[in-house]
């Protein structure tokens, strides 16, 4: 079996796999002083409710955008799974695609292994929106190229701005509003239309100018906790697909294996 661990902003999510299915999937709050021992605890009991015991799992990869939260993972993969875990973009697990952007270095580990599950998975000129801690845009060629993207505030940190820096807005919860009407009646109505259809409106937005700039038609594959909300209340996605980025960790080990 394979563990993928994909250490983001705001959640480390670890998923088990076995070959490409994912059999289980858990999430904690991303401390990059959380020990390995401290992660330990908390996953082995995880794993032992799904009746899976440690030497089951001889394949680990790790995906992490905060890079003081890889040590401890490693050792977590070390000291009990007795395994040496493979870390994406790095070694056995590079990422083999073009990265044509000014510097390749700096992109994401998360957005880079989107990249490759989405062509893996959808081919053709495509436009991945992540829903993170930001919303990244990125664009993938036909060849399954990288070439660029954008970065955007994401919608929580967008909420958090607002409420934190007024003094008599409330908060409220992110959802899809219950008219399609966008002049609200009220405080709590008016912020989540200004949220929400805000939201949509800048990704319809950006999208067509995306698309216009790449001169192909181009498919938008849309994941992240957020994205199935998004894709109740309009159109613009071609697909959702909530675990990309742990499918493209599927992807890279399954790779490494082979060689």
């Amino acid at each position: 079996m394979l563990l993928a661990i994909d250490a983001g902003n705001t959640n480390v999510v670890f998923a088990l796999f076995e070959g490409r299915t994912l059999r289980g999937r858990w999430r904690i709050a991303t401390d990059p002083r959380r020990t390995g021992d401290e992660y330990a605890v908390w996953l082995m009991q995880l794993l032992s409710i799904r009746g899976v015991a440690a030497d089951e799992i001889d394949r680990i990869i790790i995906s992490t955008v905060v890079p003081r939260a890889l040590h401890n993972l490693e050792i977590l993969c070390r000291h009990y799974f007795d395994v040496e875990p493979l870390v994406a973009g790095v070694g056995k697990a590079d990422y083999a695609i073009d990265i044509d952007v000014d510097q390749p270095k700096s992109l994401g580990a998360d957005r880079a292994v989107n990249a490759i599950a989405a062509h893996e998975r959808h081919g053709g000129d495509l436009i991945v929106v992540d829903f993170g801690t930001a919303t990244t845009f990125d664009v993938v060629d036909y060849n399954g190229a990288y070439k660029g993207g954008i970065i955007a505030p994401g919608i929580n940190l967008s909420l958090d701005a607002l409420v934190g820096n007024t003094a008599k807005l409330p908060r409220i919860a992110i959802a899809v509003p219950a008219s399609k009407s966008v002049i609200g009646r009220n405080t709590e109505d008016q912020m989540l239309i200004g949220v929400f259809w805000g939201y949509v409106a800048m990704m319809e937005g950006l999208i067509a100018r995306m698309r216009a700039e790449i001169g192909r038609p181009a498919k938008v594959i849309a994941t992240g906790g957020l994205a199935v909300l998004f894709d109740e209340a309009s159109d613009i996605f071609d697909a959702v697909d909530p675990d990309l980025t742990l499918e493209g960790l599927a992807i890279l080990a399954e790779r490494a294996s082979k060689t």
